[in-house]
């Protein structure tokens, strides 16, 4: 137990900005290798080999509303070849893959999915996106995702051997909620598939940056965006920018809205000196107000350090602030 902890106190982190439906088969500044022959004396050694990778929100097939059915995908059912190819390679490489996300049917409804697969090629975790977009700005955007998905009912929060991971997709990032529940149940990292669009995407991402917004949160958030392509068959257009963020709200890693692999190092430590220097979590004000999970069925409230796997295995799950008293 004390040399995975010690493992994973440093860890390398990669993710990919592609335009292409299949994040690993366009990432041309990954492929590329310097001739031997024309290597200087002294080459430098190389970074370590990342121990996790990232990818984009709908990955699999074009991102548009009215053809998203035709490639929902039954991921319980074992007939999903996107995360067959997800496993595959997650296995080869002996790495975790937070797998983007892709349309999953299942009982004749879609969902917006993220896979996350262990260094096995097993399934860790699947987190249905539990926050649907709609946006309708007259003259510019209108979009409903809930005309076809159906939101999903579970946070997803997993152990890996890079730490524990909680999962958002996309809009989930807006509801600060979720974050907070991940970090009261020991999240080292979050990691948001995304697809943020042109009209959002500057208004919301750059503030958030700005502003230093996951400080609050005060652990490592991935967000991971496909390319922009002005020939794309959807008329979403994507904003891009993929970042690794830190836990003091830094960017360490960014890319632009090209193609890119971007790759950064995820320092544990740091998460706990942020919160020596800042304790925020011992001077939250619980009782005047909380966020809390409800859960169906056995109608339990967990407490904020309910076991994870009691956290799995609840029917339902929703999100609920405490009023105040």
């Amino acid at each position: 137990a004390e040399r995975a902890k010690l493992a994973c106190a440093h860890s390398v982190l990669a993710f990919c900005s592609t335009r292409s439906r299949c994040c690993s088969c366009r990432c041309r500044r990954a492929r590329r290798r310097t001739s031997p022959a024309r290597a200087p004396a002294s080459t430098p050694p190389p970074p370590p080999a990342p121990r996790s990778s990232s990818s984009r929100q709908i990955w699999n097939c074009p991102y548009s509303m009215e053809t998203l059915p035709s490639h929902g995908e039954d991921i319980d059912g074992g007939a999903s070849p996107s995360v067959s190819m997800l496993s595959e390679v997650a296995a080869r490489r002996r790495i975790t893959i937070v797998g983007g996300s892709i349309p999953e049917r299942s009982s004749g409804r879609l969902f917006n999915t993220c896979c996350v697969i262990g260094p096995d090629g097993q399934i860790k975790a699947k987190h249905r996106k539990l926050h649907l977009f709609e946006i309708d700005i007259p003259g510019d955007i209108t979009f409903r995702e809930s005309d076809t998905f159906t939101a999903g009912q579970e946070p997803t929060i997993v152990d890996t051997d890079v730490g524990r991971i909680g999962i958002g997709i996309c809009h989930d990032i807006r509801f600060p909620e979720l974050a907070m529940l991940y970090r009261s149940r020991g999240a080292h990292l979050i990691c948001y598939p995304s697809a943020f669009n042109m009209s959002t995407g500057q208004l919301l991402w750059d503030l958030m940056q700005k502003s230093r917004k996951f400080s609050w949160f005060q652990l490592f958030v991935v967000t991971c965006s496909p390319a922009r392509d002005p020939n794309a068959e959807s008329d979403y257009m994507i904003w891009g920018h993929s970042s690794l963020i830190g836990p003091f709200g830094e960017v360490i890693a960014t890319a632009g809205h090209e193609e890119a692999t971007v790759v950064g190092e995820i320092d544990h430590s740091m998460i706990q000196t942020i919160r020596d220097n800042l304790p925020l979590e011992m001077q939250r004000r619980e009782d005047l107000y909380s966020t809390h999970w409800l859960m169906s069925g056995e109608n339990l409230q967990a407490t904020r350090h309910a076991p994870l796997d009691q956290m799995h295995n609840c029917n339902e799950v929703k999100m609920a602030l405490q009023p105040w008293k």
